[in-house]
Order: structure tokens, then sequence, then C-alpha cells
């Protein structure tokens, strides 16, 4: 009786023993699981509500880090700039000062110009970070792309140097030969020839202006608000017309050829301005007894069908070199024959913005000696649009295309000066 109570007691306390330690351990696994480890502090979980939103919606590329400067959080425009590699801030200077915030909880913003990836030619990645503390342990970095600001400010400024260098050029050789006048008032012949130039310096002056005004409108104005089908022997006959009296002193042939009866979509004044710019060039930069070609054709495009206007000379070339900066406002591929033919060197520039802002590009072919080839390419006016706005007629003076001949069919007696040609090579 005595050994089964021993044993019975022994049983007993064991039994207590087991549920304690069984208890002690439950409350300890609790405790270890709310307590939060380092591992916890890289997840999602530990930004404060809403953040993880805000964040997805900047613009700005955005870097979360901890204590410990790791990522809790970055835009994919923060991997995109190189800002994030690995889960560490890769950009020491903006690491510094997420310590620094981190420490003293100031606000803290700078400009960086930073390797651009990927590229091994030292380009430079223009940013402005700003740095903040976000809640008790992390800190917040924005980081904002300023390398396409800075570039268009650098344009503006080159802009206007270049607008008051070309101004300047004219006004004072206004001003010099109106003092020439003044001195020479008693003999009729010097106060003719300095009149004479004063008429021409007036006249580049007056088309210098009246170009920025038109690159400026280009610029500013959306053309497809009163888009409307243009027919493309409209704006050919406009650009002739516009160059005849130049074609005609240096005998140069123009001829129109191509496809008959095609419609451009867009705005016609400044489609026009386009063209005529393309052939008032060709016939400035072609030599005595040449010819200047307009052809037209349509071509078919996956986006959809587009019309390519190509306009050919016969003159001096251009270079490799200048072809890749033709289009830029202010470049003259030769500055004394431009000053010899009152060129501004903002013609191409107009046609570009044009084009661009049309839907389409101008692209160029030429070699050195052999003449060049500027091709305007524009969506064509669909049966769509055509619908809603009716093609014009042609216009009393305009110049239609034969189809059977392709050729231009005058309506006006002095466009019988102008023979046909072939339709020029047309760039791919």
């Amino acid at each position: 009786m005595d050994v089964n109570a021993a044993v019975a007691a022994a049983a007993a306390i064991a039994g207590v023993l087991t549920g304690v330690i069984a208890m002690l351990a439950f409350r300890f696994s609790e405790r270890e699981q709310k307590r939060p480890t380092r591992s916890s502090l890289h997840t999602d979980a530990v930004l404060p509500p809403g953040v993880d939103t805000v964040l997805s919606v900047l613009r700005s590329s955005a870097v979360v880090l901890d204590e410990a400067d790791a990522v809790v959080k970055a835009s994919s425009a923060a991997y995109a700039l190189g800002l994030v590699r690995g889960g560490k801030l890769a950009v020491e200077p903006m690491l510094q000062m997420a310590r620094d915030t981190r420490r003293d909880g100031e606000i803290r913003q700078v400009e960086l110009d930073l390797p651009r990836r990927g590229t091994g030619r030292g380009e430079a990645l223009a940013v402005s970070a700003r740095v903040a503390p976000l809640g008790s342990r992390l800190v917040l970095l924005l980081v904002e792309d300023l390398t396409e600001a800075r570039r268009i400010e650098a344009v503006r400024r080159d802009f206007v140097a270049n607008v008051s260098h070309e101004l300047k050029t004219p006004v004072g050789a206004l001003s010099l030969l109106s003092e020439a006048v003044m001195d020479a008032s008693d003999e009729p012949e010097a106060v003719q020839r300095f009149a004479g130039r004063m008429q021409i310096e007036a006249t580049r002056l007056t088309s210098l202006v009246q170009e920025l005004i038109d690159l400026s409108r280009v610029q500013n104005d959306d053309p497809l608000e009163d888009a409307e089908p243009v027919r493309v022997a409209e704006l050919v006959a406009e650009a002739i017309d516009r160059c005849r009296h130049q074609a005609g002193a240096k005998q140069i042939t123009m001829a129109a050829g191509g496809t008959a009866d095609l419609r451009v979509w867009g705005n016609r004044g400044q489609l026009a301005a386009a063209l005529g710019n393309l052939v008032e060039n060709a016939v400035n930069y072609s030599p005595a007894r040449t010819r200047v070609g307009i052809a037209a054709r349509s071509v078919n495009a996956p986006g959809g069908d587009h019309i390519e206007i190509a306009v050919t000379d016969q003159g001096i070339g251009i270079s490799d070199k200048d072809k890749e900066r033709i289009f830029e406002r202010f470049y003259r591929v030769d500055p004394a024959r431009s000053r010899a033919t009152g060129g501004t060197g903002l013609g191409l520039a107009i046609v570009k913005h044009v084009a661009a802002s049309h839907g389409g590009e101008v692209t160029v072919w030429s070699a050195e000696g052999q003449g060049s080839t500027f091709t305007l390419r524009l969506p064509e006016a669909g049966a769509a649009r055509g619908a809603h706005q009716p093609a014009r007629e042609t216009r009393a003076g305009g110049a239609g295309l034969d189809e059977e001949a392709g050729r231009s069919t005058p309506q006006s007696p002095e466009s019988n000066a102008y023979e046909t040609l072939p339709a020029p090579e047309v760039l791919p």
C-alpha cells in the first residue's frame, strides 16, 4: 500500500511539472512570434498605412530605407536609374544624406550628376535628390530626373544667343548704311547704291523675324485642332509659285510629278510653309540652269498609309557631318552662301517641327556634288476623316495632277514654263 501511494504521488508531481513546462514553452513561443526580427524589417509591412500607395503614383523615383540602410521599398524608376542595386542604395552621396537625416531628422536636398548606366561615353544624368524622415525608423528618398529639363534650358540659352547674333547683323548693317547715306547726300549714285543695300538688309531682317514667328507658332500650336484633308497638288503648286522668281533668275526648271489626287491630313498653312521651305532651299542651293523636281507618292505602312513628298535638286550636296545637324535652328552648311541667299538657318527647323507635330517626319539623302533629296512623310487623309470634312476643291491658280500622265496640269498660263520630270528617288 505504501509503495503504491508513493508511486501515485510521484506520478502526480511529474504531471504537474510537465504541464507547467508546456505552458511556459507556449508563452515563450508567443512572445518570440510577436517580437520584430531583422528579416521582418525588410518587408512592406513596416511601411506606414497608405505610404505604399502614395509611392506607387509618384513621378519621382522613390526609395525607403530602414535603420540598417537596407531598401524596404523602391519604385521601378529607381531601379531604372540605377539607384538601387542588390537591395542597397548604390549612390554614396544619397546614402550619406539618408544617414544624416536619420540622425537629426532634418530634410535635405541636393543636385547631383550621376553616370548614366549602360553607356561608356561619360554621359551624365542630372538628378535632384530630397531626403526626409518617414516615421521613427525609416527614411524616404525622392529623386527627380532633371536631365531633359537641363537640355531644354541649354537649347533655350543657345536659341536666345543665336537670335541676338542674327538680329544684330542686319540691324548693325542698316545703322552703318544709314550713316553712309547721310555722308553721301551729295552723291546720287552712292545714295542709290547704299539704299539698295539697305533694302537687302531690311528684307533679311523681315525674313528672320517672320521665320522666328513661324517657328514659335509651330512649336506652340496644335496643328491637328483645325486639321483637314489637304490636296498635295495645291501644296506643290504654292511651293512652285513661291519660288518662281528666284528660279527664273537662275534659269532653274521646276517640275512636279508622281501619283495624282493625293491628300494629307493636317493644317494647310503649316504644311504649305514646310514644303515651300524645302523647295526654296533646293532653288537657293542649286547652280544655274539645273532642275528641281517635286514628286509625291502613297506608301503603305503598318500604322496607316502615308504620303511622301520628295524634293530633289542638283545642287552642291551635303556632307555626312552636316547631315546630322542641318535640322538644328540657325545651323548653316555654308554660312557664306547663306548670307548671299538671305538664308536664316530656320527653314529646316520649321520643316522638322511641322512634320513631327503632324505625326510624320522629314529625312534627307545627299552626296556632295550630286545634289540632295528631302522627303516629307505625312499621314494620308483617310476615308473616315474625309467623311466628316470633305476634301477641298482645287483652288484657283492651283495645279492638279493628271492621273494618266502622272504630271502637272497647269491652270495658269505662267505654269507652262515648268516641264514635267520623272518622280525623284524617294528615301526608303
